[in-house]
């Protein structure tokens, strides 16, 4: 029976059915007023680009996190080009990983590209990742940097400690520098909408949920205006959010360390023998004493720490509060006019 690769009539039929799913591309934004415009220029050139050569049919999805500058009326001022333009408003300050979860609730295609709003994620590297979606068959496209020869060796060392302790207790290993811009075909991206928790780890569930996963390498692009709003405390932040929302790692630490503890405990305990039967020598008291208590109560207090995260992570489980609220949502199709969105979307919630 010959192979299906010798049709190549085969490959082009499933690509354009593939490409019937159509494509939602989802960016959060927060405080990124400067940037959006042009960041929505060089994702409507690639729009125009995938609809003459895949005849696919694209959206973009800007998610407004609460933005305190003129975000928001900078979106709903974007030109529907070659592309529909949906914008939801949260109704404050959520946090990337709910806003991710907006725009993909509020998705209307199939196929889902996530990418931030800074600029620094190359539109023009979409059309890659629809390639290996759309000829491939595969269903996770993800990004990853080139190398990080520019940042400073100890952010580099502390990303490489990050995803080595975290897939370290996790049940499925996370690319290391894989990052949140992504591509999921219409069977992986509902796959992630119907993950039922409230902590979410993007990167770790888009890997979890398996399928044909393929790396893509790319150098970042620099900032046109402003900063990142990404500093050492909210990245750490993020890191620890991760780590407790997706691996049980941080646990198994901590019980490491008590087992540590405890065989340095009995090896001392054991030198203390020796030297009182053997060499008649006196043990000093006050001072092992003293060490012995501060080094047993800073572990304890951090294993209750660790353990505290966790239970914070079950009490927001059982609220079962909803991710995120929508203060306003516009439609602008690339044929009519913008219309306000007055009816939620079917997950609007993410009930």
């Amino acid at each position: 029976m010959p192979s299906p690769m010798s049709f190549p009539g085969r490959n082009e039929s499933a690509s354009r059915g593939r490409a019937g799913a159509g494509l939602s591309i989802v960016v959060p934004v927060f405080n990124e007023a400067e940037n959006l415009a042009g960041l929505h220029t060089r994702i409507v050139e690639t729009a125009q680009r995938l609809r003459d050569t895949r005849q696919l049919t694209v959206e973009v999805i800007y998610v407004d996190d609460g933005s305190r500058d003129a975000t928001l009326s900078e979106a709903q001022s974007l030109p529907a080009d070659a592309m529909d333009v949906q914008v939801v408003s949260l109704s404050r300050n959520f946090g990337k990983e709910p806003a991710l979860l907006a725009g993909l609730d509020h998705a209307r295609f199939g196929a889902v590209v996530f990418m931030d709003g800074d600029g620094q994620h190359p539109p023009a590297l979409i059309e890659t990742l629809v390639g290996h979606w759309l000829d491939g068959g595969y269903d996770v496209v993800f990004t990853a940097k080139a190398h990080r020869e520019n940042e400073p060796w100890l952010r580099r060392a502390a990303v490489k400690g990050f995803y080595a302790l975290i897939n370290w207790g996790a049940r499925q290993r996370i690319p290391e520098d894989a990052g949140d811009f992504r591509l999921l075909s219409p069977r992986a991206a509902d796959a992630l909408r119907r993950m039922p928790e409230r902590n979410r780890f993007f990167k770790g569930l888009a890997t979890w949920i398996g399928f044909r996963q393929i790396r893509v390498d790319y150098e970042p692009a620099l900032r046109c205006h402003g900063d990142s709003s990404w500093n050492v405390y909210s990245l750490l932040g993020l890191s620890i959010e991760g780590l407790t929302s997706f691996s049980v790692a941080p646990l198994r630490v901590a019980s490491l360390l008590g087992l540590l503890l405890a065989g340095a405990a009995f090896l001392f305990g054991i030198d203390i023998l020796i030297e009182t039967l053997i060499t008649g020598g006196s043990v000093p008291g006050y001072p092992s004493l003293v060490v012995a208590v501060m080094v047993l109560g800073g572990v304890e207090l951090m294993m209750i720490g660790i353990m505290g995260e966790y239970i914070g992570k079950i009490l927001s489980e059982l609220k079962a509060r909803p991710i995120y609220f929508v203060a306003e949502h516009t439609l602008k199709t690339s044929q009519e006019a913008g219309r306000a969105m007055d009816e939620p979307p079917a997950r609007s919630a993410a009930e």
